[in-house]
């Protein structure tokens, strides 16, 4: 049944009042200059940023998963979303490498797969950077590819790739690595990301599960294929050729951690060619 009139100008009120309450929350949690948090993604200050969904753990708690937010390698919970761009911590996480591997003088074609808005909006902005996206289900992409075959594009075509949060999703991994090794140019670098649940010591993975109520309780999300453990995730790398460098706090430092909203135990995955 159509909705009528009444219903219509319902949902444009409900729209409306979102959109206010929205730019409200917004100017509640500013900051001035050098205060609270700073979002490198839309370059203002921050009270807070906006905590993970709890309605996005329910079904995972409802459906036995046995661990913990706390025991995500690089998830920051309390603080996760900014509330100008809704870049992730991941994402600011990703930006900060880019600023401190950038050269100014150099052009880079980089390859963003399961692009996200915030981070490939940053990405376009760069004056010395040529930007594509790829994804085999998302409509506003430049190319529909499955990760496993990446027929459309060269050996040694990209300075560097993002696949963030994609491995754990296609049935051969192995096979999308390779892919991802390919179309890379030698010198060149990838983020590459997945779940990392610090107790899991062994990847869980069974192509015989296809249930959404047990992949959320053994993989951690419906649509999951696998659980890496970190030790079997960077041997994977490793066994199509990359080289895998991690990026912690070590390695960016305390302060700027802290003021990006990132946790000090978060880890980012490097693979070059």
């Amino acid at each position: 049944m159509a909705p009528g009139r009444s219903s219509i100008k319902r949902t444009g009120l409900y729209r409306f009042a979102s959109k206010v309450y929205h730019n409200l929350e917004k100017k509640r949690q500013l900051a001035g200059e050098g205060q609270g948090f700073y979002c490198p993604g839309c370059n203002r200050n921050w009270k807070h940023f906006r905590p993970f969904p709890q309605e996005w753990l329910e079904p995972l708690i409802e459906h036995g998963w046995p661990y913990t937010v706390d025991d995500a390698e690089t998830l920051n919970y309390k603080n996760y979303t900014c509330y100008g761009c809704g870049i992730t911590d991941r994402d600011r996480l990703y930006i900060l490498i880019f600023k401190k591997l950038l050269e100014k003088n150099k052009q880079y074609n980089i390859i963003e797969f399961a692009p996200t808005p915030s981070l490939s909006r940053l990405l376009k902005e760069m004056p010395n950077v040529t930007h594509r996206t790829a994804d085999l289900f998302m409509e506003d992409v430049d190319d529909k590819l499955d990760l496993q075959d990446l027929h459309l594009y060269k050996d040694n075509s990209f300075d560097i790739f993002i696949c963030s949060h994609i491995l754990e999703h296609v049935d051969d991994d192995i096979k999308a690595m390779r892919e991802l090794y390919r179309i890379l140019k030698p010198g060149g670098w990838g983020i590459a990301m997945v779940p990392i649940i610090e107790p899991v010591t062994e990847t869980k993975e069974d192509p015989s599960i296809k249930d959404e109520k047990l992949r959320l309780k053994y993989f951690g999300q419906s649509d999951h294929v696998r659980l890496y453990a970190k030790k079997d995730f960077i041997q994977r790398l490793e066994s199509v050729g990359f080289k895998v460098k991690l990026y912690g706090v070590d390695y960016f430092g305390e302060s700027l951690f802290d003021r990006s909203g990132i946790t000090r135990k978060s880890v980012l995955y490097v693979v070059e060619k």
